[in-house]
């Protein structure tokens, strides 16, 4: 199971939650837990089926600046591949 906690002021809004709910139920294998007294959100994936950079640009969306608390799970980074420049 991966972990993913995300700190996003404005969260609390009701209207927010909603856009956040429409657009995170299309991830497959995603629970989430919005606390919104503190403006949370808690992630629970079974395996890595999105990116950090996929989960920021769905807050950014939104109008929503995400913030990462904690450690982010490697299997989560996005994976780019580098080409060696000849000389």
């Amino acid at each position: 199971m991966l972990e993913l906690e995300v700190y996003a002021a404005g969260v609390r809004d009701l209207n927010k939650i909603l856009e956040l709910d429409h657009e995170l139920e299309t991830v497959p294998g995603l629970r989430y837990k919005v606390d919104s007294n503190h403006d949370l959100v808690y992630l629970e994936l079974e395996e890595p089926t999105v990116t950090v950079r996929e989960i920021r640009a769905t807050f950014r969306k939104l109008g929503l600046e995400p913030r990462f608390v904690g450690a982010i799970p490697n299997e989560l980074r996005a994976r780019t591949r580098t080409q060696l420049l000849s000389l």
